[in-house]
Order: C-alpha cells, then structure tokens, then sequence
C-alpha cells in the first residue's frame, strides 16, 4: 500500500494559533499547573509515564510483571493509577468507520481452524476489532488474540489479568479523571500517507478528545513527522511531541534519524518537545543541551527507563521525565532517589535528612563520557 504524500504546508489552518498564544494545562497529580506558551512546554516535575498503561506485554518473557495486566486496556490504565504516575502513554488508530481505538500493533493476528491470519486495525470496522479477545458479554467469546514476537514466533496473548479492547471514548469515561494522557498517534512506518488521510485520522480523534477530555491534561505524540506537524496546525490547545529512535534505527525519513533532525522539525513546525529512545540520548548526551537551548521538553523511553539509576542519570541530565513499564518499581524509585528528602527528628531532637544520591559536574561528565561506550556492549 502507497499513498501519496503532501506537504503540510499546503493544509489551510483550522485553528489559527496566535503569536501570544498560551493555555494552563493542569492535572491534579502535578503540584502546579502545565503551562504551554509561545511553543515551549514547561514541565513543572520529573514526570513519570506509565507505557501502555501499567506496562507493555512481552508474552515471551521470564519477568511475569511483563504478563500481569492486558496493555493498553483500561485495567491497565487504572491499575497504574494507584502509583504516583503523571501520565499513561497508549496507542490510538482509528478504524475504517472512523472510530479512534486502543491498540498498539499495526495488524490483528487471529486464528481460525488451526489457520493464523492477520487483520490490519485501521481495516476494521469498530464491531469488528471489538470482536477479539476477551468480550464484555457475559457468556460471549472473541476471536483468539495472538501476537508476533520480533523473532517471528506467533504466541497467544496470556496474561494474568486480561480485559476487552476498547475506544478512546470509553478510556476517557472509564479512567481515572487525574491520571494524564499520552496519546501516540500510531500510523505504519511502511507507509507514505496521503494528506486527506492524516486529517481524517487526526479530525477523529480530535473530536473525542475535546469533547471528553474535560480537565484532563493531554499531550499527543507521534513518530509519524507529517502527523505531528499536521495536528499542531489543526489545534493549539494540547502540546504535540515529535517520537523518535534518536539514532538507534535508521529510515527512509532523515528526519527520523537523529535528534538533532528532531530538534529542526520542532523549531520549524512549532511542536513542544521530543520523545526519544533512551539509548539515544545516552548515546549523545550533549543533544540534551541543544534540545533545552531550543526551549523544547525532552522525554525518553525504552527498556532501560525500567532501571532506577538509569532514570536517575537522566533526571540530573536535565531529562524531563520517562515513559516506564515497571511503573511501581520506577515511582518507588524515583520518590526516594529525587523527590524532596523528608525530614525526620533523632533521638536529641534535631532534624536528620534522609541522604540523597548525588554527583559532583566531574563525575556526571565521566557517567556521560561512560554510558555511550556501556550501551553499545
């Protein structure tokens, strides 16, 4: 499938954004509001974002926390709640009859009479997709969920606590109103989109999140360059982040391919802030200087976002906040690590303040000298 692709530029603004622009953004999770001004995104804490929900699934794994909850469901996304999280980060595509929908993969995997087959999501119709997995009708059975792992194994979807799949609309209505929302908008990295489709695409999803975001803070996110630039000429009410590898993957799109790419297309579409594998940003630590100077907000993802002290290293980098699937472990860690020490009286009366890990500019440069060297082991 190829689609012809346009410039964005050529797409009229729906909402013109004013030069003078700005909008609070709030959550109750964070100690003061989100402020979203002039294009800068200025992050008031350390954030800490729960990826697909509680965590993604990696069904092969011996780590049965990579199997506890359905990811991208909305158990998931409660069950994450219950942590000092500030956001769930998941995936939405939109069905062929124009519904936005919870799933991360570009393709549905079924079987039927011992046959697997494959179903591309944005080819379904609503009551089609919501026809796999695990069903709210008591007594009803779905389609058998399957999933393709990175080496090509076909395994069934077990996890401890399974749930439905769902709809953006029902995520808003069936969440817990202060958790924030990170929503990827997913699109197929072998396809060059038409223009037409990328604002049908974003329009849908547009509709439903104003109509039930409420107070909810909001902050989209795409690795898709054109989709990203696209919305943030069609609203200026929530920040756009670009996603990308940083470097550690290589496409057809250069502006995929480093970070400092990433910085020119958010300079010149307006867009807030970066998203960027971790490895990435280890792999080239001054890239975190250019991205401040530029007024932009960084976050990273990747495994390594599920060790403290790497999560550690980058809040002292300047790093604004990381996207996690150990989301009890990663919260735990970072309440103790870089939340404010607590103050508690000794025996004689004075005040003892829990110590803090800290390093000294000399040896936060030899970790920055160091890490780019342990990743590529």
């Amino acid at each position: 499938m190829a689609l012809k692709a346009v410039h964005v530029s050529d797409v009229p603004n729906l909402d013109q954004v004013q030069e003078n622009a700005s909008l609070s953004l709030y959550s109750t999770r964070f100690s003061k509001g989100v402020d979203l001004g002039r294009g800068a995104y200025r992050v008031p804490k350390f954030l800490v974002i729960g990826h697909r929900g509680h965590g993604m699934n990696v069904l092969q794994s011996s780590d049965q926390r990579m199997r506890a909850i359905k990811e991208n469901s909305i158990a998931s996304f409660n069950a994450a709640s219950a942590f000092p999280i500030d956001f769930v980060e998941f995936d939405v595509q939109v069905t062929k009859d124009g519904c936005p929908v919870i799933f991360h993969d570009d393709v549905i995997l079924s079987q039927n009479n011992g046959s697997v087959y494959e179903r591309r999501v944005t080819e379904l119709s609503l009551s089609e997709f919501l026809r796999y997995g695990p069903q709210r009708e008591p007594g009803k059975e779905g389609n058998a969920l399957l999933r393709k792992t990175k080496d090509g194994k076909i395994l069934k979807w077990d996890v401890e606590s399974d749930d439905s799949l769902c709809t953006l609309q029902e995520t808003f209505q069936q969440v817990e109103p202060s958790l924030g929302f990170n929503i990827e908008l997913k699109f197929d990295d072998h396809i060059v989109y038409q223009q037409d489709y990328l604002t049908h695409v974003l329009q849908a999803i547009l509709q439903v999140v104003f109509k039930y975001a409420k107070d909810r803070a909001i902050v989209f996110s795409s690795f898709q360059p054109d989709a990203a630039l696209l919305l943030r000429k069609l609203q200026n009410k929530y920040p756009v982040f670009f996603l990308t590898n940083g470097g550690t993957e290589i496409y057809y799109d250069a502006r995929r391919n480093s970070l400092e790419e990433a910085i020119k297309l958010c300079l010149e579409g307006g867009l807030h802030g970066i998203v960027s594998e971790v490895k990435g940003v280890f792999g080239n630590p001054g890239a975190v200087t250019k991205i401040k100077e530029a007024n932009l907000s960084l976050l990273t993802y990747g495994k390594l976002n599920n060790v403290a002290e790497a999560v550690y290293v980058q809040h002292l980098m300047g790093v604004d906040g990381v996207i996690v699937d150990l989301v009890k472990e990663i919260t735990e860690a970072v309440s103790d690590m870089i939340e404010p020490a607590d103050e508690e009286e000794s025996g004689d009366g004075k005040l003892q303040v829990e110590a803090k890990p800290r390093f000294s500019q000399l040896e936060l440069a030899f970790l920055l000298k160091l890490i780019p060297q342990l990743i590529k082991l």
